[in-house]
C-alpha cells in the first residue's frame, strides 16, 4: 500500500511539472475510484461521466498545489472529485438543466463485445472471490470500494473501531490480490 501512495504522489509531482504520460498513468490508477466517488454523488452516469472531465481538469491545473505530508495522495484527489460532483448537483438543483451547453452531450463510446466478456469473467472471479471472505470482510470491502463509504462510516456499522476496519480493508484487499492472481 505505501508503494502505490508513492507511486501516485510521483505521478501528481509529474503532472505538476506538465508531464502528460505521468497523467495518463495517473488517470489510468485512480479514474475507477473518483469516478464512484463522482457517481455516488451525483447518481447519473452521464453527470459523474462529466464531472470526472472536470476533476481531471483541475487535478491537471492544481497538481503544483499538492503537497505531501504523509497522508494518502487519494484523500486529496477524491476530495477534489467529490467536491467537483457536489457543484455539479448544486448548479443542477438550482435550475440549471446542465452546466455546459445543452444538447450538446455526447454518449462515450462502451466497450466492445470482446471486452464486454473479459469484463463480465474478471467481475465474476471477483465476485467468487468477494464471496471466499468472510462475510462481514466482503460487505466492508464492497461498502469502501463500490458503495463509496468512508472508513468511519464502516466502522460505525459494523460497530468495530476505525482501526480495525482499516486492518480489515487491508487485509482483505491483500486476499482479494491473491485470490485474482489464481
Amino acid at each position: 500500500m505505501n508503494s502505490d501512495r508513492e507511486e501516485i504522489e510521483r505521478l501528481i509531482a509529474q503532472v505538476a511539472m506538465g508531464d502528460r504520460a505521468a497523467f495518463e498513468a495517473l488517470y489510468d490508477r485512480v479514474s475507477a475510484k473518483l469516478f464512484g466517488v463522482s457517481l455516488r454523488v451525483l447518481d447519473t452516469r452521464a453527470a459523474a461521466e462529466d464531472a470526472m472531465q472536470d476533476t481531471f481538469v483541475k487535478i491537471w491545473n492544481n497538481a503544483d498545489r499538492y503537497q505531501a505530508n504523509g497522508l494518502s495522495p487519494m484523500t486529496w484527489l477524491i476530495t477534489i472529485a467529490r467536491n467537483t460532483a457536489i457543484d455539479r448537483l448544486r448548479a443542477t438543483r438550482k435550475g440549471h438543466q446542465d452546466i455546459d451547453t445543452p444538447g450538446l452531450e455526447l454518449a462515450a463510446p462502451g466497450p466492445n463485445p470482446e471486452q464486454s466478456a473479459v469484463a463480465a469473467s474478471e467481475a465474476t472471479r471477483l465476485t467468487g472471490c468477494l464471496d471466499g471472505l468472510e462475510a462481514d470482510r466482503g460487505a466492508a470491502i464492497r461498502g469502501a470500494y463500490l458503495e463509496g463509504a468512508s472508513y468511519a462510516d464502516l466502522a460505525e456499522r459494523f460497530n468495530v473501531p476505525l482501526n480495525t476496519m482499516r486492518t480489515w480493508l487491508r487485509r482483505g484487499l491483500m486476499s482479494l490480490r491473491e485470490c485474482m492472481s489464481i
